[in-house]
């Protein structure tokens, strides 16, 4: 298991390290000169602009820069903000724990949901429970983020009054954003618990363990839903990235203070210290989490080992 981890996350480095060029990338494709950015109004001084841009560095050769960026960057120094001047790290670590705590939430709403109605689909197949279960799978993955997170405020806040509109601090503001980034996976998770559930019902072993009297539930849940969900992590922890990065447009709409709607202001304000941070921590996240995930296949198969 040791062995494996070590080759997995020297594997990972290349990508990383392409993920680290492509996010100091951003601070040169895109339009605009920080050091004005930074200046504001006062970038009306050339000998003023020229001093900014020597003490961050933009006057040095590119590969000189990328360096240097990385230097910081295991030093755990991400920058400054361009506008306020405060540290990036602090920055996100204030909004980090939101973005969390909405994102944990979601995936909860997702596994729940979507297992329950794949596992409901699958073993009612056929019948007019299935339908209605894919039915439901299938408007969830029609529904852009955006669109159900306006459908939730306009349902359950304005017309019902049942849950805040925007906001945080509490879990009744914690509900419909956690909703509305969990139902599309929800639904995705489903499709995907059915078809595999399907799969394993028509196996030797179950067929046997039905032959042999053992109760329906625990055919399903003991024998053929732990072997179903195999394939279903992986989508799992695909999602929980996936939900990381979707936080962006929740957190704008739902105007939660988390790094989502952190990264949309960083972007319209050109704060590209910030944005090259929340890029790299997005992005790291993924492949953590594709990691953990090839590691639980064992605890779910016995026969997967990582020797």
């Amino acid at each position: 298991m040791f062995q494996y981890i070590v080759r997995r996350i020297v594997a990972a480095l290349p990508t990383l390290v392409l993920i680290t060029m492509l996010a100091f990338s951003m601070l040169h494709l895109v339009p605009g000169d920080p050091a004005e950015i930074f200046l504001g109004e006062n970038k009306s001084s050339p000998e003023l602009l020229a001093q900014v841009r020597s003490d961050m560095g933009l006057d040095r050769p590119l590969h000189v820069q990328y360096l240097g960026f990385l230097g910081d960057m295991l030093r755990g120094d991400l920058g400054t903000s361009l506008n306020n001047g405060r540290s990036v790290v602090r920055e996100i670590a204030t909004r980090l724990p939101s973005t969390v705590e909405l994102t944990l939430a979601a995936l909860g709403i997702s596994i729940v949901l979507g297992v329950g109605l794949g596992v409901l689909s699958a073993v009612r197949h056929n019948t007019w429970v299935d339908s209605a279960a894919m039915f439901v799978a299938l408007l969830g993955v029609s529904m852009p983020v955006f669109w159900s997170s306006l459908l939730l405020i306009f349902f359950f806040s304005v017309k019902l009054q049942w849950f805040p509109a925007i906001g945080q601090g509490g879990i009744e503001r914690l509900v419909l954003p956690a909703v509305a980034l969990g139902l599309l996976s929800s639904a995705t998770l489903a499709r995907l618990v059915r078809s595999s559930m399907l799969d394993v019902l028509s196996q030797d072993y179950v067929r046997t363990a039905v032959a042999k009297g053992v109760r329906p539930r625990a055919v399903t849940f003991r024998h053929a839903l732990k072997n179903a969900l195999v394939p279903a992590i992986t989508v799992i922890g695909i999602q929980f990235g996936q939900l990381l990065s979707g936080t962006v447009i929740t957190e704008t709409i739902f105007a939660r203070l988390g790094i989502g709607r952190y990264y949309v202001d960083s972007l319209l304000n050109k704060d590209f210290p910030v944005v090259q941070a929340l890029t790299l921590l997005i992005a790291t996240a993924y492949v953590v989490i594709n990691l953990l995930v090839d590691l639980s296949y064992s605890l779910l198969d016995p026969r997967i080992r990582y020797d």
